[in-house]
Order: structure tokens, then C-alpha cells, then sequence
């Protein structure tokens, strides 16, 4: 009969571990990808009426380092994104298939990216007035929130 509950333990514990391999491993990727360390860092992925936003900051202040990968990381990923290139994303996720990229990067002409300096790091705005793309704009950025595991609402507010 104690085989049963130590049985249960054990499968709870390996599910555990592998659960925190895979994060490791997706952190891991993103630090690669990225060129700052994910676990003292913040991502937000924040949907607006006119698109969104992506922002990034380091979780102390005093963590300049990071803070400085960050400024430096997100004007090419807006570079990039206005060039139609979601590379990033698709090797920081293993994918090639992040939602949302297929039409961001079909219609590339109609989305502005914004790079914007914040006080912990850095945001970069997507706005688009083209209804098709600021529904792909929305499924990106859900997509990064449910990925990221970042909590942040999906509905959509004003900016």
C-alpha cells in the first residue's frame, strides 16, 4: 500500500524536473538569442488598439550589464521585424512557425516598429492602422505572452 503514494511522489517529481529543464532550455535559448540573461530580466507583451508593445527590463536596477544588452538588443529587433525578418523569435521559441509573423512579414509595409528607451532597459512599439495586421500583431503578441509566461492581459486597451 506505500508503494502507491511514494509511486505518485516520484512521478511528481520528475514532472517537476522536466518541467524546469524546459524552461532552462527556452532561457537558455533566449539568453543566446537575446545577449541578456532572461532570469534578471522582465518581458512585457502589451496589446494596444493600434498594435503593441514589446518592452524589456532588468528586474534591479543596478544591473547596468543587462540593462545595457537590452538597449542594445531591441533597435534590431525592430530593424529587423520592419524588414519582415522573425527570425528571433523563431529560434528563441524552436518554431518556425510563431503566429502571426506569416502576415507581419507580408505586410511589413503598413507596421511601424518604434524603438523607445525606458529607465530599466527598453520598448519597442508596433502600430499598424491595417485591420488584417493588427489582428496578426495581437496573435503575435498573445502567442508571446502565453510563451513567456509574462501574465499580462491579452485584452486590448488604448495607448
Amino acid at each position: 500500500m506505500r508503494r502507491v503514494p511514494v509511486l505518485c511522489v516520484l512521478v511528481s517529481l520528475v514532472s517537476i524536473a522536466v518541467s524546469l529543464d524546459a524552461r532552462q532550455e527556452h532561457h537558455g535559448k533566449g539568453d543566446m538569442v537575446m545577449g541578456f540573461d532572461q532570469a534578471r530580466t522582465t518581458h512585457h507583451f502589451l496589446l494596444f488598439n493600434d498594435g503593441g508593445a514589446i518592452d524589456v527590463g532588468v528586474k534591479k536596477p543596478a544591473d547596468t550589464k543587462n540593462r545595457d544588452a537590452i538597449r542594445s538588443h531591441l533597435p534590431h529587433i525592430a530593424m529587423m521585424f520592419g524588414e519582415g525578418n522573425f527570425e528571433a523569435p523563431m529560434l528563441v521559441h524552436d518554431s518556425n512557425r510563431v503566429p502571426g509573423t506569416k502576415v507581419m512579414a507580408e505586410r511589413k509595409g503598413v507596421i511601424r516598429y518604434q524603438y523607445v528607451e525606458t529607465a530599466t532597459g527598453g520598448r519597442v512599439n508596433i502600430v499598424t492602422s491595417d485591420p488584417d495586421v493588427l489582428a496578426a500583431v495581437h496573435t503575435f503578441l498573445k502567442f508571446q505572452i502565453a510563451e513567456h509566461k509574462t501574465g499580462d492581459p491579452t485584452g486590448v486597451r488604448t495607448r
